[in-house]
């Protein structure tokens, strides 16, 4: 029996998670990457989030990232190993967060007390998470916890961002769909990445993506026009009510008063760091 109040674990992570996701957006991360001799930003994306399992190869990482090409994955890994190692990848991506959040939310806020606050309770919020059978999780559970207060939010929010996903993945593939299916049947909520953004990053073609709404379309998911039918509400839904299921110990384990002050928290930074440009204006959205 949960202690919180409905979706609480939800909204919590809502707030947390588009901050961490800032880091790989922003143009820092490809500086200090292209600096190591990586360039190309899916290889950068790749080994950036990656880079806490090791030394990993596609099959690994098309595994654990789910919803990109096989085809994408391969044309970069493990090549990416041979021109820097997973630690300078490590190193370089710690960098790029301590400038883009410095940029984002100014240095007030990072010298702040309600940033500490936050960060405190985040690394609580995470003391809650499982390892078992969550891979990218686990193996960023490993790295140490930085010492400045805003580092160590961000990290605390890659461990809870990676606790909820690899459980996300386990709905989607308890629910039957694919990797584009996914995120077809995502963006058709409309709190989705716009098809533009799904083609031009994650290694699929247009073709790709039509097969996709046409087996929607054969399971009753999807209508002619590409909105959600009643059942694919319905399972977007259930799917969101199963992950929170699964998502919901390191929520309980800070309890509702400090999901209640983390989550007002990391809204406030996201507010700020998105009102400082953090995210691409077409980046959400059905068209």
């Amino acid at each position: 029996m949960s202690t919180l109040p409905p979706r609480a674990g939800r909204r919590c992570h809502n707030a947390i998670n588009p901050l961490h996701s800032t880091v790989y957006f922003s143009p820092d991360l490809g500086k200090e990457l292209g600096e190591l001799g990586i360039d190309d930003s899916n290889a950068a994306y790749f080994a950036a989030r990656s880079a806490a399992m090791g030394a990993v190869g596609p099959g690994t990482v098309t595994a654990t990232f789910y919803n990109f090409s096989h085809d994408l994955v391969a044309r970069h890994l493990p090549a990416v190993w041979s021109v820097a190692s997973p630690q300078a990848v490590l190193d370089a991506r710690l960098r790029a967060t301590d400038t883009t959040l410095r940029r984002l939310l100014g240095e007030e806020v990072i010298a702040s007390p309600e940033l500490a606050e936050a960060a405190g309770l985040a690394l609580r919020a995470a003391e809650g998470c499982t390892r078992h059978a969550r891979p990218l999780y686990a193996a960023h559970a490993d790295l140490p916890v930085p010492e400045q207060p805003h580092l160590a939010y961000w990290h605390a929010a890659t461990l809870l961002r990676e606790h909820r996903g690899d459980g996300h993945l386990a709905a989607l593939l308890a629910a039957g769909l694919d990797p584009l299916e996914a995120l077809v049947s995502h963006t058709a909520t409309g709190k989705g990445m716009s098809p533009r953004w799904v083609l031009a990053t994650r290694g699929w073609h247009r073709a790709d993506w039509d097969g996709a709404c046409e087996r929607l379309r054969e399971r009753g998911l999807l209508d002619a026009e590409g909105e959600l039918t009643e059942a694919g509400v319905a399972l977007r839904s259930e799917l969101e009510e199963t992950t929170d299921r699964m998502d919901a110990a390191p929520y309980e384990h800070l309890g509702a008063e400090g999901v209640e002050r983390l989550t007002e928290l990391a809204r406030g930074f996201l507010f700020t760091a998105a009102s400082a440009g953090a995210f691409p204006a077409d980046l959400i959205g059905k068209g």
